[in-house]
């Protein structure tokens, strides 16, 4: 299941989540043997890569084809996984389901000729703040509200 699967959350702070998302696809081959994803440098935005399938291309040889992906780990560091070894006779292709990566992600052909294709979703998260409506929403309702007078007590006689 995706963590980015709820198009708008709203936390009760004002700000909520939007998420778009963009078919992706990238060959790797001989000659070019890696792929570097990454986001725009907007403030707001965060880019994710969703891995789905990889698979050899026509005209793969009858070799492995490794294909390694780096990124960041959750202790902010570089790490390069294998994450598929493709043959023509036997795994021509791999699904990954939602393998879902934070950019920047470098996919490398670590080993083999390919041509090997990667594809998946980039999903474009991005906050919009609305504190200033939700300020103004509850200053209304402040104004509505009829004010609230003690009780008066009883004499006892």
């Amino acid at each position: 299941m995706s963590f980015l699967e709820d198009e708008s959350s709203d936390d009760g702070t004002g700000a909520r989540s939007q998420l778009e998302s963009y078919v992706f696809s990238c060959e790797l081959s001989s000659e070019v043997p890696f792929y570097t994803f990454q986001g725009d440098e907007e403030e707001n935005l965060e880019h994710f890569l969703e891995l789905r399938t990889i698979c050899l291309g026509e005209g793969a040889k009858e070799e492995n084809n490794v294909v390694e992906v780096t990124a960041m780990n959750h202790q902010g560091k570089k790490i390069a996984v294998p994450v598929a070894n493709l043959h023509i006779s036997c795994l021509p292709m791999v699904s990954l389901g939602e393998f879902e990566l934070m950019a920047p992600v470098t996919l490398r052909l670590k080993s083999g000729s390919g041509p090997v294709t990667v594809s998946g979703l980039h999903l474009v998260a991005s906050e919009n703040n609305d504190e200033s409506e939700a300020s103004d929403e509850d200053e209304d309702s402040e104004e509505e509200m009829p004010s609230i007078k003690p009780a008066k007590k009883k004499q006892k006689l």
